[in-house]
Formats: structure tokens, sequence, C-alpha cells
């Protein structure tokens, strides 16, 4: 049997493991293992397996997520999202559901120093729920803006997905958090566009609050500026080169603890909570890391990618009907896989068909993230919306998911625009080199 035989049959392995609900970092991992050791030798497969788990835990460009996150953490122990949600209502209240368009823009700011899509709808649906049963909001629209809104917390840098993406593919972590702005900014209005259209056809979801005067606008942004304080100075600090992305973590999980104290809301309470959490959260994502690493290594030896990126690239069709296909495969995908173990288990494979047909690959991790956003609040896996659930179980599974499909509209007319004008997401990198 030949090796590409064994890694199209370690395939199909891999995907029986995940059907069986096997989560996808062990699927990867024993696929991994299993398939080296045919192919090398049992000691290899066993000792490729330890050297990528020691290596992945004691990476030093990996040390940027568990900074990251506990950013994050810090940032929602210390009650930053309920000031960030109420910046946003005061501002946008008195618009046809408003409260909604609120609860997007305040999980685009709790994205912007989060990191996490997950993290983003556990945090906002605490805080936006109640207000919307409050202001008698349809359940249906407002669960489901939470859940799109948790979304953007995968494109908002700073985003775990694309830290992976980064050290996947060896491109600049700095590059690809610049490039997620514009298209965050962008997919923001479009979910807010969607909830403003559903609104005006049928008032009965989301009521108009009472009108604010600028004064009271004035004020209310008070509550967005240690969110702008830590986004500028992590950010701004990579742009401008005063910190490599590690050091910038490390800065904003600083400034993050320095706000707490400072506003008196840090406690030794707050602090072993923030880390605990960032613990749980960071070995997780180190576990899919090593499991893809070590699938990888696997499918490097059967030449699988160098295969395919040879037969796509030689292909006459369209080198642009090969990419939609390739968006088509992530937005199916996405339905079924978590994200960020999708990105991990597709990078070996689609990366050399990328670069072979002459796409920017910071555009294409930017495509991939807007992609399998879809996927974050689709059946079956829908794992934003599954966490809207969990937060507020009144809310039924199939009312959040119902909720969420005119947002999935509103993230294909995003992917369409990034694809015909690439620009947007590379116009800020550019502007770095």
């Amino acid at each position: 049997m030949t090796a590409t035989s064994i890694g199209v049959f370690g395939c199909v392995g891999l995907v029986a493991l995940l059907v069986s609900g096997m989560p996808v970092a062990f699927a990867m991992a024993i696929t991994g293992v299993v398939g080296f050791s045919v192919l090398v030798g049992p000691h290899a497969g066993l000792s490729m397996a330890a050297a990528e788990f020691f290596e992945t835990f004691t990476s030093h460009s990996l040390t940027v997520i568990p900074l990251f996150i506990l950013m994050g953490q810090v940032a929602f122990h210390a009650g930053i999202s309920n000031r960030l949600f109420h910046t946003a209502y005061v501002w946008l209240g008195h618009l046809p559901g408003g409260l909604a368009m609120a609860t997007i823009g305040a999980c685009a700011g709790f994205g912007a120093i989060c990191g996490s899509g997950p993290a983003t709808a556990a945090t906002m649906s605490a805080v936006a729920l109640p207000a919307m049963r409050r202001y008698h909001y349809s359940m249906e629209l407002g669960a489901g803006a939470v859940a799109a809104g948790g979304s953007l917390g995968m494109l908002i840098p700073p985003s775990v997905v694309f830290i992976v993406y980064a050290i996947m593919t060896e491109q600049s972590v700095g590059k690809l958090f610049l490039a997620g702005i514009v298209p965050g900014i962008l997919i923001s209005i479009l979910f807010c566009l969607v909830i403003y259209i559903a609104c005006v056809r049928r008032p009965e979801l989301g009521p108009v609050g009472k009108a604010t005067t600028w004064n009271e606008k004035w004020k209310a942004l008070s509550g967005i500026i240690e969110t702008l304080i830590l986004f500028i100075v992590v950010i701004g600090g990579m742009f401008l080169g005063f910190f490599t992305p590690t050091e910038a973590a490390a800065v904003g999980a600083a400034g993050s603890i320095v706000i707490a104290l400072v506003e008196g809301q840090m406690t030794l309470h707050l602090l072993r909570m923030s880390l605990f959490e960032t613990i749980r959260t960071s070995c997780m994502v180190m576990i899919i890391v090593t499991g893809a690493l070590i699938f990888g290594r696997f499918l490097a030896i059967t030449q699988i990618p160098m295969d395919l990126a040879n037969w796509l690239t030689g292909l006459t069709m369209p080198s642009s009907i090969i990419i939609a296909c390739l968006v088509l495969f992530y937005l199916v995908a996405g339905c079924f896989v978590d994200a960020l173990g999708l990105v991990l288990l597709t990078i070996p494979v689609f990366q050399p068909v990328v670069e072979g047909l002459g796409y920017d690959l910071i555009w294409f991790g930017v495509m991939i993230v807007v992609v399998t956003q879809m996927g974050v609040i689709s059946p079956p896996v829908g794992i934003c919306v599954y966490i809207v659930h969990g937060v507020d179980r009144d809310v039924p599974l199939q009312t959040i998911f119902k909720g969420a499909l005119p947002f999935l509209f509103a993230l294909i007319v995003a992917a369409v625009i990034l694809t015909a004008f690439p620009s947007i997401a590379l116009f800020l990198p550019g502007l770095m080199e």
C-alpha cells in the first residue's frame, strides 16, 4: 500500500472519529500517531507525538495565547463588558432593534480585548439577554444577535484563531490582526443592518427605546475608555513596532490588571477566577494545536498536500473558481467541526494550494475566519448558539438557530465583498511594510 493510500485511509478514519463524537484534538492526534507509525514505525510515531507535545507546551511563540486570554478574562470579571453594552445602548437604543444593535457593538468591543468567539458569546449573553427581556424584545432576534455577535470575537483582533493560523503558516501575527479590523467593522455594520431591516418590517421584534440627548451620549463614551486603551496599546504597539505579538499580549494582560486595580475591581477572588479560566481555556487550545501538528506531520510524509496542490494548480479552470470551492468547503465543514480545529486540520492541506494559485495568505486567513464564523452559528455544531442556550436555558435551541439565520446571509455578503475587494483586508497590513 502506498503512502498516499494510507493517507487517504487516515483521513477517512479521522472523519469517522469526528462523527463518533470524539473531541477533535484527540481524533487528530490518534490518527496522526497511528498513520505515522504505519508508515515509519511505532517507535517513530510515539517519539514524534511526544516531541510535538513537548514543543507545543514549551513554545515561546504560543505564550501569546494564554496572555491574550488572561487579558479578556480580567476585563470580563472587572465589568468592562457591562460598560461597553451600556455605551452602545445609549448611542443605538433609540433605533428600531437598537438594543440588539447595541449587543453587536458591545460584542465587537469585547472581541477587541477577548480573542475568542465562544467567550464573547457567553459574556454578552449574561449581559444582554436580561436587558432584552426587560424591554420586551423577541428572544428569537435577541438570542440570535448575541450568538452572531459572539462570532466577531474570532475576527476582531486579538484573535486566537489568527494567532494559531499565523504560527501554522509562518505569517505575521501583527499583519493578521490588522487585516481583521476593517472586515470586523464591515461585518458588524452588516449585522446591524440585518437587525434594522428585520425590525422595520416587524416592529414587535425590537421595540424602539427612549431617545437620549447628545450630552448623555458623550458621557456614555466613558464606558469604552478601558477597551480603547487596551486596544490602542496592544494593536498600536505592534503596528508601530514597539512590541512583538508576545510582548503586546503581556502588556495587554498587565494593562487589564492595572485598569481593574485602579478602578477598584480587582480582588483576590477575581484574579483567581481569571487565572483558572485562562488555564482551562489555554490548555484546551494547546491540546487542539498539538493534535493538529501531529496529524500534519502524518499528512506531510504521505505527500497528500503537495499532490493535491499540484493537481488543483494544474486545472484549467480559473483560480477564482478553485478559491470559491475552498471557501464553500470551509462553509460546509464549519457546520460540523469547531473553527479552531477546522483551521488546524485543513491548513497543512490547503496552504500549498493557495500559495500555488498566487493568493495572499493574510487575505486567505481572514477569509477562513469569516467563513468559519458561519459555522459557529449554524447547526449542527453552532458552538456560539449552544453557549447562548447554556447561559439562558429559557430560550429554546431551535429559536436561537432561527434567530441566527439572517446573520448567515450577512456573512455570505461579507465573504463575497472580501473576495471581490481583497484590499479591504490587506490595506492596513500593507502599511506595516
